[in-house]
């Protein structure tokens, strides 16, 4: 920090106790990616680039509209029907030209988000579908990325930080909080819910806040805590969050699989069309010709010696793909999760070369079934 207009500019942080010229030179080394400029997106964008994060990434295909402005203050009636990712990239460079900012004007896939996902050392998911959420989750526990997660709805906003490598514990992921996506219209976006202008504000700032907390390693930063905030009443309260080592098995396993998935079919209601339950398994069981696979792990228990199958564990599903030979197969595990998961995978795969099932509440509700029966 030997340049004096950037000690001018940080000054007033620089000069904070535990914080000095050191912190400043962390924030200037660091690189952070925000996926979506919007309501959250803005705030933390603005904050991240005044406090001198050295590069700032932005992913958001959209472009800016008049329903947009009342919440992503960033943007004016001016910048309507333009690109949100080179806007607030033109804006932010104009609030300080001394930081690099790479805007990503295409829309986050499977086939693009290792790629650039691999090139920050934060990723803040500013982004308000399920579909997205659920893939950036997994790319960073693939990357080994903090995943700093924010969400609003109405008056409620929720911020975490999912994915910090900081002990010996699994770290707590997404997917911990929310093991199964809601389907279809089972939960309302801002779109359709509403949502009070300043709560985007508040959440996508404190979005940066942790962000700058786990770059300076300043403070307690909200690490495997929810944080969750009502703006009708001010009502603040955490949850402490335990990382379940089921729910990690969920996630691909590598880029290969990550490719495969398909996040948009996985948080719609088409997944029920190929959940069968404990009768249309039996019925399949009675007729034959079909490969019954367990994609549990090894030791899990209980053990089905009901009928003939083998195990894959899910973790192994994408690379044993090809030992999958039947035209008709119907995949299980503890509780119906994986195994679902492990049919959107294969889907990927075959196309509708396979009919492939998973069996709605797995082995667990099938063995209760047949006591009860």
């Amino acid at each position: 920090m030997n340049d004096k207009n950037s000690y001018e500019r940080y000054q007033r942080q620089v000069i904070l106790p535990d914080f000095g010229e050191e912190g400043q030179r962390k924030l200037l080394n660091a690189k952070v990616l925000v996926i979506g400029a919007g309501g959250l997106g803005c705030p933390a964008l603005q904050y991240l680039a005044a406090a001198g994060i050295g590069t700032i990434g932005i992913v958001d295909h959209d472009t800016v509209s008049l329903n947009n402005l009342h919440r992503q203050v960033i943007y004016s009636v001016s910048d309507i029907g333009l690109s949100k990712a080179k806007r607030a990239s033109a804006i932010l460079n104009g609030l300080n030209p001394d930081i690099k900012i790479v805007p990503y004007d295409e829309q986050l896939t499977v086939e693009n988000a290792l790629s650039i996902i691999e090139r920050f050392d934060i990723i803040i998911d500013g982004t308000d579908n399920f579909a997205t959420r659920y893939m950036i989750n997994d790319a960073c526990v693939i990357l080994d990325k903090p995943l700093i997660y924010g969400a609003v709805s109405q008056f409620d906003g929720q911020v975490a930080i999912f994915n910090f490598q900081g002990g010996d514990e699994m770290p707590v992921n997404y997917r911990d909080l929310f093991p199964e996506p809601p389907k279809d219209d089972e939960v309302l976006n801002c779109a359709e819910a509403g949502v009070l202008g300043v709560l985007p504000g508040i959440i996508g700032t404190m979005q940066a806040n942790e962000a700058i907390k786990l770059i300076t390693g300043l403070g307690d930063p909200l690490i495997d805590r929810l944080w969750t905030f009502n703006a009708l009443n001010n009502q603040v309260y955490e949850l402490r969050l335990k990382a379940n080592p089921e729910t990690r098995l969920l996630i691909p396993d590598g880029e290969a699989a990550f490719e495969q998935m398909n996040y948009e079919w996985l948080c719609s209601s088409a997944t029920e069309s190929f959940e069968i339950d404990a009768e249309k398994f039996d019925e399949l069981l009675e007729n034959g010709k079909i490969e019954i696979i367990d994609v549990r792990q090894p030791n899990e228990t209980p053990e089905v010696n009901e009928f003939e199958h083998r195990r894959i564990p899910m973790q192994q599903v994408e690379a044993s793909a090809d030992s999958i030979k039947s035209d008709t197969v119907v995949l299980f595990c503890q509780t119906g999760k994986r195994s679902k998961q492990a049919v959107i995978l294969l889907s990927g795969i075959f196309g509708s070369d396979k009919k492939l099932y998973s069996l709605k509440g797995g082995i667990v509700n099938w063995k209760n079934h047949h006591q009860l029966s």
